[in-house]
């Protein structure tokens, strides 16, 4: 992944990204529901497809991807209430096409906020400090909730995430937050105390959200009935497991970069 945000140039990252979106969708399929090879070898078809219907609309529109980015951040808004009522409200999405078109909420916005952010200034940064925020916001959570875990954050859906864990990511992204707006200061450009602002605002909606991608697709499982989204990672479970997080924090980031007209760039 590393080697792909710093060295691939935008049209080859866009192949790279691509390809993780529709092996992740062969594993979204399984979750849906679908467990024909063939129904879920078409699934990822028709989601390599939309990938590449909206970089030919990216191409010939640039609010395209505004709007698809401002979807996807809605859907995780949603997202979001499904989580908490879970399992009361599990009618509203248990359908499998409508589970397969959540798909699409999920995979497509992911695809289109990578893009977004590898088209700004300084790209490798800012999808690096986007990394470093959802891996930050893993490991507080972790060391936080091993240590004062006892308050259960979504209980019905992780029974092994925390309340604790979940202030301690808070608290860790932060810290990135500050290191980060330090580094730009001393070796890239002055950073304002608005600037830091809306940093900070980013940070910690990006950091939230990343918490609701991992339950979001914590939720599926266990209505599913599975532990891992597929096998392809021995050990680590399927390219979902490693990515859910991603999916939810990049197109929201992206999103309110684009809102708030905040770049690295002077």
């Amino acid at each position: 992944m590393i080697g792909g945000i710093f060295f691939l140039p935008i049209e080859q990252f866009a192949y790279f990204i691509g390809f993780i979106v529709t092996v992740a969708a062969w594993e979204w399929a399984n979750l849906a529901g679908y467990e024909s090879p063939i129904v879920r070898i078409g699934y990822a078809a028709v989601i390599a497809g939309t990938v590449a219907v909206t970089a030919y609309l990216m191409s010939s529109d640039p609010e395209v991807h505004r709007i698809i980015l401002a979807v996807g951040a809605a859907w995780w808004l949603v997202a979001c209430g499904l989580v908490v009522r879970y399992p009361k409200q599990v009618s509203l999405w248990q359908a499998k096409p409508i589970r397969a078109v959540l798909g699409l909420l999920v995979l497509i916005p992911m695809w289109v906020g990578f893009m977004t952010l590898k088209s700004q200034p300084y790209s490798a940064l800012i999808i690096v400090y986007v990394m470093l925020l959802i891996w930050g916001a893993d490991t507080g959570a972790y060391f936080a909730g091993k240590t004062w875990g006892n308050a259960k954050l979504a209980p019905n859906v992780s029974p092994g995430k925390s309340w604790a864990g979940f202030w301690g990511g808070l608290a860790t992204t932060g810290l990135i937050a500050v290191i980060f707006s330090l580094c730009v200061h001393q070796w890239l450009r002055p950073m304002t105390l608005s600037d830091f602002a809306l940093l900070a605002v980013m940070t910690f909606i990006t950091a939230i959200i990343s918490v609701m991608g991992d339950l979001v697709e914590s939720m599926m499982k266990r209505h599913r009935g599975i532990k891992d989204s597929s096998q392809l990672l021995p050990g680590h479970g399927g390219v979902l497991d490693r990515i859910d997080s991603m999916a939810s924090a990049v197109p929201v980031f992206a999103f309110f970069m684009l809102l708030f007209g905040w770049q690295l760039a002077a």
